[in-house]
């Protein structure tokens, strides 16, 4: 039979313009699309926020806690720390447990068991049962973050990964904020129980829906050894460094025999933990991805600068209740601003961040965070609720322009394959950099107020004519005792010694993230992932 013959323009079909080829065609298309995206991504930054949410929301109801369930309130903190010190020991697992079980398995099994550990907490009948499901719910929160970061990174095109980790950043800036004032407002309005409960349900959606859109999507598994004297040195390591930062302040730190032995534990563990991790062919927790330069240098601006913006809201809120006198509520309400740049600013970042030069981004960020430092170093008792409120809003645009570029920078050089375990070890030290942080804030605060209390007690003397005489007409005041006179002085004092000692602390906060700009421009273009796998050892 005579071959059919095809007259051009009937039965084909023009060949299609360069302008038209196919984003999968120019490589800048995701490996795998959902059926919904923006569902799928709206469920995965929901189990990000209820995960993040849960590391602040029962700080604010730790008296309430204590008090229902018969404990001092040293031991309620045990709520917290139990939650901190699993979660911290997880995190570097993720890259093993994503090799294990694949990365879509393990985010429902986490967020699953996450949601089942809540509902214990919420049912949980004296302290040692809370603290065990504390313990639990921390272990399994680990990979969820660094996990969903991986799966939203895979989920949008090479050219529009920036807004993936700017939407990310919002969720991780506006959970911590939420955090106090939800748990504050549940805690009073219904009960503690219920800031534990209310994850089930969230929880359960979440899951249901990525495993509903991303059943389909291919996932490769292996069946690596487990290192045995990894985790075991892992779990020592960790688990006594943060005993350490937990009772240092309460067992006047090196001091005690206690904290000797745990410091000491922790070291030894630690020590034996990376060299054997450095060792092994295939490691828990993969050090060696720090021989990439933009992963190196881009961890460690990650970590100081969060210890340090950890610190801020920490010693904010704590400022404002005992110096200043606010009410939780108020101390809320006031450090609340920082989260409305971080929201606006979100799409516009995601967007036009890939664009220009990242570090250009981090700098600003930085510089932003420096100058709203130095402005609290000038704060004073009786500043009004405008200024603290307008110092967090400013701060709020340091964290919009910070998050973002310094998740992409680090995970710029790592391949695709590298990316959960890169972000794992990346969030890892980040947790423990805010632990850190947040036990050295308070120690350094507590004993510079000490010292400045002393200082201002010395002119309230006989040689000091002033002193005396409003000493003289307190005692007058009061019938001739000058017992409330110098309570009232003593109080005085100790509010200025504590607002020195803020006013000192942000003096160095804010030159701290000025020293951190240059670790920034050591890292290298260009700020995308890698397909390959490359050693990108740079």
């Amino acid at each position: 039979m005579p071959e059919a013959t095809t007259l051009p323009g009937k039965g084909t079909s023009p060949p299609a313009p360069p302008a038209a080829t196919s984003a999968a065609a120019r490589g800048d298309a995701p490996a795998f699309v959902p059926r919904n995206f923006g569902l799928t991504v709206f469920a995965l930054c929901l189990a990000t926020f209820m995960q993040v949410l849960d590391t602040t929301i029962a700080n604010v109801s730790l008296p309430t806690i204590a008090g229902n369930l018969g404990v001092s309130m040293s031991q309620g903190t045990w709520v917290i720390t139990s939650f901190a010190v699993s979660n911290a020991i997880f995190l570097p697992l993720t890259g093993f447990l994503t090799r294990r079980f694949g990365e879509v398995r393990l985010f429902i099994w986490a967020t699953l068991l996450f949601s089942l550990a809540s509902f214990l907490c919420g049912i949980a009948t004296h302290m040692t049962e809370l603290i065990i499901f504390r313990a639990l719910q921390g272990a399994v929160a680990g990979p969820m973050y660094p996990i969903t970061q991986s799966l939203l990174y895979s989920l949008f095109p090479p050219s529009k990964r920036g807004m993936a980790m700017a939407i990310l950043a919002m969720v991780t800036v506006v959970a911590p904020i939420a955090g106090p004032l939800l748990g504050g407002w549940i805690t009073e309005s219904y009960s503690w129980e219920w800031i534990f409960i209310i994850n089930v349900p969230i929880g359960i959606f979440s899951s249901f829906v990525v495993a509903w859109q991303m059943r389909s999507r291919a996932a490769s598994t292996e069946r690596p050894k487990i290192d045995y004297v990894g985790l075991l040195t892992l779990v020592l390591g960790v688990g006594a460094l943060q005993l350490v930062l937990d009772l240092g302040n309460e067992h006047d730190w090196f001091a005690s025999g206690t904290i000797i032995w745990l410091t000491a534990l922790s070291v030894v563990s630690l020590l034996v933990f990376l060299i054997w991790e450095l060792t092994q062919d295939d490691p828990i927790v993969d050090l060696r991805l720090f021989r990439h330069r933009n992963f190196r240098n881009g961890t460690a601006a990650l970590v100081v600068a969060y210890a340090a913006f950890f610190s801020i809201g920490l010693l904010v809120p704590l400022w404002l209740q005992r110096t200043v006198g606010y009410t939780s509520i108020w101390a809320g309400m006031a450090a609340a601003p920082i989260g409305i740049l971080p929201i606006l600013l979100t799409p516009f970042i995601g967007k036009y961040a890939v664009k220009t030069d990242l570090r250009l981004l981090a700098t600003g960020a930085f510089i932003v965070m420096s100058v709203t430092s130095f402005i609290r170093s000038g704060f004073f008792i009786g500043i009004d609720f405008f200024h603290i409120a307008a110092a967090q809003f400013l701060l709020g645009l340091g964290v919009a322009l910070f998050f973002m570029p310094m998740m992409t920078i680090l995970l710029s050089d790592l391949t695709l394959k590298e990316i959960p375990a890169g972000s794992g070890l990346s969030t890892f030290l980040r947790t423990l950099g805010g632990s850190f942080s947040a036990s050295i804030t308070t120690y350094v605060w507590e004993k510079r107020a000490v010292v400045h209390h002393a200082h201002l007690a010395e002119h309230i003397s006989p040689s000091n004519p002033q002193a005396m005489q409003t000493l003289e007409q307190l005692s007058q005041a009061n019938g001739g005792d000058p017992a409330p006179g110098l309570a009232l002085i003593n109080q005085l004092i100790t509010q200025q010694a504590y607002q020195i000692s803020f006013n000192e602390l942000f003096h160095v906060l804010g030159w701290l993230f000025l020293l951190l700009i240059p670790l920034v421009w050591m890292t290298k273009p260009p700020f995308s992932a890698k397909h390959g796998g490359g050693d990108g050892g740079h």
